[in-house]
C-alpha cells in the first residue's frame, strides 16, 4: 500500500453504523469479495458500482458505531474503498479497519470540506488531506497521521499478514 491515495469521494453523514455498512443477514458470507457486493446497500443501492474503481469514503461523526463486526470494514475494502476519512470513528471499527488493512483517518472539518464527487488526495503518513476539486479555495485539512507501526500493518495488508511477516523474520 502506498502512503498517498488519490480518488473521488462518496460522502455519508453521522452515525453510520456497522449494520448499515453491512447488514447482519450477510454475516454468513466468508468470501470478502461477496461481502463487498453488499456494502452500504441500504443507503445507496448503487454504492458498489460507484466504488468499484476505487473511492475515498467520507463520513461524519461516529462512523462505524454499533456492533464490532469485522466484516463491515472488510466489505468496504473489497467494494473498492481505498480509505475512510471521518470526523470521528467508533473505536472498535477504527481498529478493525486497521487490522484488515483499510486506512482510516480522523479529520475535523472533513464533512464541510468535501462532497460526493470531489477528488481528494490523502497522505497517510502526514495526515494531510487536499481537496483537488476545489482549486479556488485550496482546501487542505490536517487529519491524524498514521504512525510507522500502523503504516507497516497497512502496507502488509493487515495485522495477520504483518504478524506472518514478522514471525518469518525470526
Amino acid at each position: 500500500m502506498e502512503s498517498k491515495i488519490k480518488a473521488p469521494t462518496i460522502k455519508f453523514g453521522n452515525n453510520i453504523d456497522t449494520d448499515v455498512i453491512l447488514p447482519g443477514k450477510y454475516l454468513i458470507i466468508v468470501d470478502p469479495y461477496e461481502l463487498g457486493k453488499h456494502a452500504l446497500e441500504s443507503l445507496d443501492t448503487e454504492f458498489v458500482n460507484k466504488a468499484k474503481n476505487g473511492i475515498i469514503l467520507v463520513g461524519g461523526k461516529n462512523f462505524g458505531c454499533g456492533s464490532s463486526r469485522e466484516q463491515a470494514p472488510i466489505a468496504l475494502k473489497y467494494a473498492g474503498v481505498k480509505c475512510v476519512i471521518a470526523e470521528t470513528f467508533a473505536r472498535i471499527f477504527y481498529r478493525n479497519a486497521i487490522n484488515i488493512g483499510l486506512p482510516v483517518i480522523e479529520c475535523s472539518g472533513i464533512s464541510d470540506a468535501a462532497k460526493t464527487g470531489d477528488e481528494l488526495s490523502v497522505d497517510l503518513e502526514t495526515g494531510q488531506i487536499t481537496n483537488l476539486s476545489d482549486t479556488t479555495n485550496n482546501i487542505v485539512l490536517q487529519g491524524t497521521n498514521l504512525p510507522p507501526f500502523i503504516m507497516e500493518i497497512l502496507t502488509d495488508g493487515g495485522l495477520i499478514e504483518n504478524l506472518r511477516k514478522r514471525l518469518n523474520k525470526t
